[in-house]
């Protein structure tokens, strides 16, 4: 369901998804490294495990940090909303620095950085309410919301657009393209986008490899391999570092949700991963 066009700017996308696993089942799958996001419940609720450890379960607001490193989590029948977050509205809506809370998994109804939200987690999936009536409302929150100050606003936009484009892949180009010094680019990075500039980079050049890959199973690692990598061993390197195991390993599980959504977003929005968009936004359909 598209948001306001005053909104596209700060979102990766608002989504409304059911997922029924076969019956005597949990879905079961892998959060690919993303941005921030905020999902709703209604029905089962999920159980998300980050790679720290930390377990978060039994609630029907479930929110994420940005992350360099998968999130695995399992849920039975559901029906879902979930709100993506660009680094822009991360900056916008969200207290304090998303470095605070980068790779973590939270109870959103108990984190103070999510306590903005939490009338959502009250008015969605009331009885009777229909798809459109919860996006008004999704988009109600945010839309009271938008004429707060928002420091650093053209130079977020400026790194975020440099991160999407595959020629910028070392620090000293990012910080080339975007004016200022690399001491300002780094706070601005830690404060919107939750990490240091050259992880930043290394995730882009992971995930474009990723999605080549989610979107066409059959196609060899290698030919995945965005440009940037110097040879394979570096890659399963990162591939490690991101998903906590090889790319064999990887490419060997059930993938029941994650496969279908990016096939989708690849289709709807051009980008088949929320990392590859960018700071213009995308809006996909429920």
């Amino acid at each position: 369901m598209a948001p306001p066009e005053e909104l596209r700017r700060y979102f990766t996308s608002f989504y409304h998804a059911e997922i029924v696993p076969a019956e005597g089942t949990l879905a079961i799958d892998l959060l690919h490294p993303e941005w921030a996001n905020m999902r709703f419940f209604s029905g089962a609720l999920p159980l998300a495990e980050a790679r720290d450890g930390t377990r978060v379960t039994g609630t029907q607001f479930s929110a994420t940090g940005p992350s360099s490193q998968a999130v695995r989590f399992s849920v039975g029948p559901t029906r879902l909303w979930g709100i993506g977050l660009m680094p822009l509205g991360w900056a916008q809506f969200v207290r304090g620095d998303a470095a605070a809370v980068a790779n973590t998994v939270a109870d959103g109804n108990l984190h103070p950085a999510f306590e903005p939200f939490r009338p959502l987690a009250e008015t969605l999936f009331a009885p009777g309410s229909t798809v459109e009536d919860d996006a008004a409302r999704i988009a109600a929150l945010f839309l009271a919301r938008l004429d707060e100050p928002l420091p650093d606003e053209e130079r977020i936009l400026a790194i975020h657009e440099a991160l999407v484009d595959p020629e910028i892949d070392t620090v000293g180009a990012l910080v080339e393209r975007v004016g200022g010094s690399p001491r300002t680019v780094e706070r601005v990075c830690r404060r919107a986008f939750g990490f240091a500039p050259k992880l930043l980079l290394r995730r882009q050049r992971f995930m474009r490899s990723l999605a080549q890959f989610m979107l066409d199973p059959s196609m060899r690692w290698s030919g995945a391999m965005d440009g940037h990598y110097y040879d394979q061993a570096q890659f399963v390197r990162d591939f490690r570092q991101f998903m906590g195991m090889t790319p064999r390993a990887y490419a060997a599980l059930d993938k029941p949700v994650l496969s279908a959504v990016m096939r989708a977003r690849a289709r709807i929005a051009g980008a088949a991963a929320q990392t590859l968009d960018g700071p213009e936004g995308v809006a996909l359909a429920g």
